[in-house]
């Protein structure tokens, strides 16, 4: 008499994802439908209808939906109104499709583009997982948290800012290139001249780029090698370029560019913001940095990042109201004097990296759904 095997395979999901608005939504949730089709389940990825998610999505052989949405304005005004108007427009086209195409489990990663697809889920009786990147959770994830059976989350601070009884701390999902190429990276041996990696975001960061420029100048003025590389976005490009060759100061400038694993294989600091994709990617690959928050983000959401991988050990920060050249440039001057700090700051990251992130939401979502089917009330962590 045959036996069933004792560990049989996972039946075949069919998930909903939503994963639209901004970059910082769009990529972890691309890494996480990618592991999830890996694992033999149906991924829809459920879209707001920005611009930039048709590049980002151009690679995706699954399905998509674009029900169109936008973000709620802070304070009243008309322009809240009009949103209110698209975003109950947005709920009910949600609700319809997905009452004729039924998935098994929503996951949300936030953003007024998950609020749609979210109140579809909960209208038609498919359980809810959200993901929050930030350690500080957006307007959009407080709300659904409420109803969620299940929240992951990217910083273990975040239980902090959100009471849920089923909060896992999973860490943050990022590009499966760079997920693969950070388990091989080895780092660079130590030559005597670390290499600087300035970024401000992909739209770059006019203050921050200035205020590097002036620094680097000022450790060549020192006499303190380094090699130089400046993300410089594209606005600043031609800006940061004419201040290192005024300065003789020898560096890479990129506007952007496709390759950042090679940048962060040959990076021994980095001077950056603190989104969570950033924290991730350079936890991932043991790059120390530097951080200086955007100082504008909502809830201040980026110094609560950077204040969480400093208590790790990877990680200082600074406000930017509090930076200057002649600051930064005695920091970097200490750190590339002081290789032993870097190192243990890069070990420090290292042993934290949450490379693994969308495999861990992944198995949530999993778990939500097996709880789903065998009438368990919740998917505890």
């Amino acid at each position: 008499m045959k036996t069933a095997p004792a560990n049989p395979a996972p039946r075949r999901l069919r998930i909903a994802l939503a994963c639209g608005g901004t970059g910082g939504h769009i990529f972890p949730g691309l890494a996480t439908a990618e592991v999830l089709r890996e694992r033999g389940h149906e991924v829809t990825l459920w879209m707001a209808g920005k611009d930039v998610e048709s590049s980002a999505v151009r690679g995706w052989a699954g399905p998509v939906i674009t029900v169109a949405a936008r973000g709620l304005p802070l304070g009243f005004s008309p322009r809240l109104i009009v949103a209110l108007g698209r975003l109950l427009r947005a709920m009910h086209t949600c609700r319809t499709t997905m009452r004729k195409d039924r998935p098994d489990v929503l996951l949300a990663m936030g953003s007024y583009a998950s609020i749609g697809p979210a109140w579809a889920a909960l209208r038609n009786g498919v359980p809810l997982v959200l993901h929050e990147a930030n350690v500080v959770p957006g307007r959009a994830i407080r709300l659904l948290s409420h109803w969620a059976t299940a929240v992951a989350a990217s910083f273990e601070a975040t239980r902090f800012y959100l009471q849920h009884c089923a909060l896992t701390v999973t860490g943050m999902p990022i590009r499966r290139e760079l997920e693969r190429a950070s388990r091989l990276v080895q780092r660079p041996p130590d030559t005597g001249v670390p290499t600087i990696m300035v970024a401000g975001g992909s739209r770059g960061a006019r203050r921050l780029n200035e205020i590097a420029a002036d620094a680097l100048a000022l450790l060549k003025a020192r006499g303190v090698p380094v090699r130089v590389i400046h993300l410089s976005g594209a606005a600043d490009e031609g800006r940061v370029r004419a201040a290192y060759t005024k300065s003789g100061v020898a560096a890479e400038v990129y506007p952007f560019t496709l390759d950042m694993a090679g940048l962060y294989a040959a990076t021994d600091l980095a001077v950056c913001r603190s989104g969570a994709s950033t924290c991730a990617e350079l936890l991932a690959f043991g790059v120390p940095a530097l951080f200086v928050p955007y100082p504008y983000a909502a809830a201040d959401h980026q110094l609560a990042n950077a204040k969480a991988m400093a208590r790790l050990g990877a990680a200082d920060y600074v406000s930017e109201d509090n930076l200057s050249a002649s600051w930064l440039a005695d920091y970097l001057t200490e750190r590339c004097r002081n290789r032993a700090k870097l190192a243990a700051m890069s070990a420090a990251g290292r042993a934290h990296r949450e490379c693994c992130g969308a495999e861990a939401v992944a198995e949530l979502v999993e778990r939500v759904a097996a709880a789903k089917a065998t009438g368990v009330a919740e998917a505890r962590p």
